[in-house]
């Protein structure tokens, strides 16, 4: 039998020759890039929103109680208590931390009486989590029954100003036992005021000519059930406004109670049995809902309700700015991006994450909004992800296997990818894409008969952006 060409070769070269024939992940980029600025140009803000950017941004870092202080009404089911504590990487406003900070709420007495769940670890993503369908008695998944709902991990059972209300939390030991427990990331609001004042019929027109393709690629857009008009913020593009995704946060993640969702909200199961319980309801004392607005109080900031704020930071963050790209300690050159950027280009990831649909339309906010491109590396669409990626849990018109096409600006500084954060490697997150029924399974195959070379080349153009 002949021996291997390689077989005289010393162990210890060859793993040097496998590591130097690899592609990398440059990774997160910690060089400062400006992110987490304001889009405003002080000098240049007619209507004084730059005060609103500055207010928003102190409230979306204030931490939220059940009572007892300024900000009330956390609870009575939560999963966290801050929202900067969700969107923190790498500014307020971004996406998950490296430390998870839900680790530590039982730890640190925010959620004294219950138990950290398993799936939360100290440096694992941030999560959100969701049971597809509802448990039967026999504690299967009911795949006749659909749930989707968040299961909040924590209760104010045991806190000093939680009253008599002793909520047990959902039983997340059965439902992964099941196999019925999906999870999702926060995703982050740099440059979202861009995103919220494109057209209908910009993105129509782009989606239009991204159809003129050969890669089986579609796409479609989730949409408002009240007005019809495209909705384009969420996993799977589920919220109409920065304003609904905001109330709807608020009441979801902290439990508080506003003027756009002025309920406590139970989990889906107990929604379809008896609700909360008395013991539970207007924790705060102060009525419903918790969140409002405040006519009375000065300065005109100030009158604002909480939620109208967040949507004010976000909707005036700036767009996260591209940067240099290190890796294995040195710095990639540009014209290795730039061939990185025509590869991604050839192969076909932008019939989906397009470098930009279009402009923006004329502000009433800021100028700073008005017809700039919005060069986010989305089509907003949502698109069949297939098996790999399906988490069963249907948004609007988006079903199990649909995510929205999720902005690429910013990639450059995340931790945590795709919509689970199930990992930081970015060459696994793009081979992730393809599955059975999966609209980029071309596309993929197209990255696999590329060189290491080629592929390291996406890489680091990826990790600039």
């Amino acid at each position: 039998m002949s021996k291997s060409r390689f077989a005289s070769l010393p162990l210890a070269l060859l793993f040097v020759v496998s590591v130097a024939s690899a592609q990398t992940d440059p990774g997160v980029q910690s060089a400062g890039r400006g992110t987490g600025a304001t889009i405003i140009n002080p000098s240049n803000d007619p209507n004084g929103f730059t005060t609103f950017f500055n207010d928003g941004l102190n409230r979306f870092q204030a931490v939220e109680t059940v009572s007892n202080s300024a900000n009330v009404g956390l609870g009575p089911r939560f999963n966290s208590n801050q929202c900067s504590s969700c969107h923190a990487q790498p500014a307020v406003g971004g996406s998950g931390a490296a430390m998870n900070p839900q680790f530590v709420l039982v730890s640190t007495g925010v959620a004294p009486n219950n138990t950290t769940p398993s799936f939360i670890t100290a440096t694992g993503p941030t999560l959100e989590a969701r049971a597809p369908f509802f448990l039967n008695s026999s504690g299967e998944a009911n795949t006749a029954a659909p749930n989707g709902g968040v299961e909040d991990l924590f209760t104010v059972a045991g806190r000093p100003d939680g009253g008599n209300c002793n909520l047990a939390q959902p039983n997340f030991a059965a439902y992964l036992a099941a196999n019925d427990l999906i999870f999702r990331i926060p995703t982050p609001l740099f440059g979202a005021g861009l995103i919220e004042n494109l057209d209908d019929s910009t993105l129509l027109t782009n989606r239009a000519k991204n159809l003129s393709n050969t890669l089986g690629i579609s796409g479609t857009f989730n949409r408002n059930g009240n007005d019809g008009t495209i909705t384009r913020f969420g996993w799977k593009a589920q919220n109409k406004s920065l304003h609904i995704f905001a109330g709807e946060a608020y009441n979801v993640e902290m439990g508080i109670s506003n003027e756009l969702f002025p309920q406590d909200r139970p989990l889906p199961e107990e929604e379809l049995a008896a609700g909360l319980p008395s013991s539970c309801l207007n924790l705060s004392g102060s009525g419903y809902p918790e969140d409002t607005s405040n006519p009375t109080q000065t300065p005109n900031t100030a009158v604002l309700d909480d939620v109208s704020a967040f949507a004010n930071f976000a909707r005036f963050l700036a767009p996260p700015p591209t940067g240099p790209v290190v890796l294995n300690g040195a710095q990639v050159s540009a014209s290795t991006i730039a061939a990185g950027s025509a590869l991604f280009s050839s192969i076909g990831c932008a019939a989906c994450h397009s470098p930009s649909p279009g402009a923006t339309q004329v502000s009433s906010f800021v100028p700073a909004l008005s017809s700039v491109q919005v060069n986010a590396f989305s089509d907003f669409e949502i698109h069949n992800m297939g098996t790999r990626l399906a988490d069963n849990v249907s948004q609007g018109n988006a079903g199990g296997d649909q995510f929205r096409t999720a902005p690429l600006w910013g990639l450059g500084q995340r931790i945590f990818l795709l919509h689970d954060g199930r990992t930081t490697d970015l060459y696994t997150a793009i081979v992730d894409h393809k599955s059975s029924k999966s609209e980029a399974t071309t596309v993929i195959n197209n990255f696999n008969k590329l060189t290491t070379a080629q592929q390291q080349e996406i890489l680091d153009f990826l990790r600039s952006l």
